[in-house]
C-alpha cells in the first residue's frame, strides 16, 4: 500500500514535465520516420509519457521494466558496470531499451528498414535530454520526502 502511494506521488510529480518529455519524444520520432513508437517510463514501470499507438503503455511499461531487470542482472554477471541499452531484433522490426538517466528508460520500437546506426545515435541523445528532465524532478521528489 505504501509502495503504491509513494509510486502515485512520483508520478504526480513527474506528470509536470510531461508535456516536456512528449515534445522530446515527438522529435526523436520526427527525426526516425521509422520509429513507431516510444516510451518513456521509471524502471519500475511506471509510464511517464509516450506516443506508441500500437501498445498499451501501462503493461508496455512493465514489461519494459522486466526486461531492464534481466538486462541489469545479466550486465552484473558479466562483471560490466552499468546498463546501457538493449536491442532485439524481431521478424518485423527492432524493439530498444535505453537507459535515460538513473531511474528513467526510454524504449523504442522501430520498423525492419531502419538504419539501427541513427536509431542509436538519436534515442542516445533523446535519452539523455530525457534524463537531464527528468532526474532532476525525480530528485525534487526525493528532496520533498519527509525523513
Amino acid at each position: 500500500m505504501r509502495r503504491t502511494l509513494r509510486q502515485r506521488a512520483e508520478r504526480k510529480k513527474l506528470m509536470v514535465h510531461e508535456a516536456e518529455v512528449r515534445d522530446e519524444l515527438g522529435r526523436l520520432r520526427a527525426r526516425m520516420p521509422d520509429v513507431t513508437g516510444v516510451l518513456a517510463a521509471t524502471v519500475d514501470g511506471l509510464v511517464v509519457a509516450e506516443d506508441a499507438p500500437a501498445i498499451e503503455p501501462d503493461g508496455f511499461a512493465a514489461l519494459t521494466a522486466a526486461a531492464l531487470g534481466v538486462a541489469l542482472r545479466l550486465t552484473e554477471a558479466a562483471g560490466q558496470r552499468t546498463f546501457r541499452e538493449q536491442l532485439i531484433r524481431t521478424g518485423t522490426g527492432y524493439l530498444a531499451v535505453y537507459a535515460a538517466g538513473e531511474q528513467f528508460v526510454l524504449t523504442v520500437l522501430a520498423g525492419p528498414r531502419v538504419n539501427v546506426g541513427r536509431l542509436h545515435l538519436e534515442a542516445r541523445r533523446c535519452g539523455a535530454s530525457l534524463a537531464q528532465l527528468l532526474d532532476g524532478a525525480a530528485d525534487r521528489t526525493e528532496d520533498a520526502r519527509p525523513s
